[in-house]
């Protein structure tokens, strides 16, 4: 390989060639070829039998953007849509550092002393810069991940609303099929946008923790109006009388929101989850909640108006991606940014201009 650097004019200045790449160590090493995609009956034979390793190909398979996998993953949605809904699905939210993935662990835990199987969806937040996530809810689930009647998933957030991956949604169905009867949908805990887990979930339960600041900073409305239970984390030693105090506090402002649509009053608990006291309590108010909401119909009526909502923001979603997709729309939207940024045309002037082509298109 030649290197102008060595020219004379650059006197002073030599490029070596470098090190020859060594021999593999192991020359009967053959490179690991990626394993073929499993037919759309294999997939969801496997998720029917339970089949761990299988279950995670058909989740990569829905969190994957090619079209291809989507159409593959929308056929074995489909096929195992049936075996669904037979689960409870709890979302669980909170501050980051109020101690949401060692709280999830000792409730798994506590779950599965009665028998059944439980999937954790752990949702973990994705860079604006670099749109990489760690992935690492795992290491901080130590006991759950090495049960052999629980699977966690942790998913990027990829940038949607409220933390929640764009597919959660059908990956619940995936582990319904595969068997688990108790999901758990951990978001990242940002605080304001939760209407999308709430928009999947059965139960609705906000960690909070007491001693960090003023404690009506945690009071917002939104949130506290879509929580079905509040639970007040690290109540043990020093710290048991501010959390009893923000137990308190909460109550107080619960009575100050209008009545939930189930006719439930969320409850307020204390409890520790790195010592593992109250967490019996905590799931009895659960169970109330499970009990209650089904006696009165509103289980189901959720359930219902929950796929409807998914319906429509299906819709918006693919019609979103038909419009950025468009390669004459993606032409026009680069000289339209351009006339924007340069003060020829107004925001709202560009938008309508790009919107008509786009309609027009459509109507050919």
């Amino acid at each position: 390989m030649e290197h102008p650097e060595n020219d004379a004019q650059y006197i002073g200045l030599t490029v070596n060639g470098g090190v020859a790449q060594p021999p593999v160590v192991n020359p009967y090493m053959q490179r690991r070829r990626r394993k073929p995609l499993p037919s759309v009956s294999e997939l969801v034979e496997g998720i029917l039998k339970g089949d761990v390793t299988i279950l995670s190909r058909a989740v990569t398979l829905v969190e994957s953007l090619a079209p291809d996998h989507y159409a593959l993953a929308q056929e074995v949605i489909e096929k195992c849509l049936p075996y669904s809904g037979k689960s409870r699905r709890i979302g669980i939210t909170g501050v980051p550092g109020a101690g949401k993935s060692t709280s999830i662990d000792v409730f798994g835990l506590h779950v599965l002393r009665d028998g059944g199987k439980l999937a954790v969806l752990a949702i973990d937040p994705s860079s604006e810069r670099t749109k990489g996530s760690i992935l690492g809810d795992k290491t901080r689930m130590e006991k759950l991940s090495q049960h052999p009647s629980a699977f966690i998933r942790p998913s990027p957030s990829a940038g949607s609303l409220g933390g929640v991956a764009r597919k959660t949604r059908e990956t619940i169905v995936l582990c319904e099929a595969a068997g688990y009867n108790n999901i758990f949908v951990e978001t990242v805990g940002v605080g304001q946008s939760e209407t999308a887990v709430h928009s999947m979930v059965d139960f609705f339960l906000l960690i909070q923790i007491a001693g960090a600041g003023d404690e009506l900073q945690g009071i917002k409305r939104g949130i506290m109006e879509m929580a079905d239970g509040i639970v007040i984390n690290k109540a043990d030693g020093d710290n048991v009388g501010p959390a009893t105090l923000a137990q308190a506090q909460y109550r107080s402002a619960l009575h100050l929101f209008p009545p939930t649509a189930s006719g439930w009053r969320p409850e307020v608990l204390t409890y520790s989850g790195y010592y593992e006291l109250g967490i019996p309590e905590v799931w009895d108010m659960i169970d109330r909640y499970f009990a209650f909401v089904k006696e009165n119909g509103y289980f189901e009526a959720k359930r219902q108006q929950q796929a409807r909502w998914w319906m429509y923001e299906t819709i918006d979603e693919q019609l979103r991606k038909n419009f950025y997709d468009n390669p004459d729309i993606q032409a026009m939207l680069t000289d339209c940014e351009a006339d924007v940024l340069a003060n020829r045309r107004s925001s709202f002037a560009a938008a309508a201009q790009v919107l008509d082509k786009y309609f027009k298109m459509k109507n050919l």
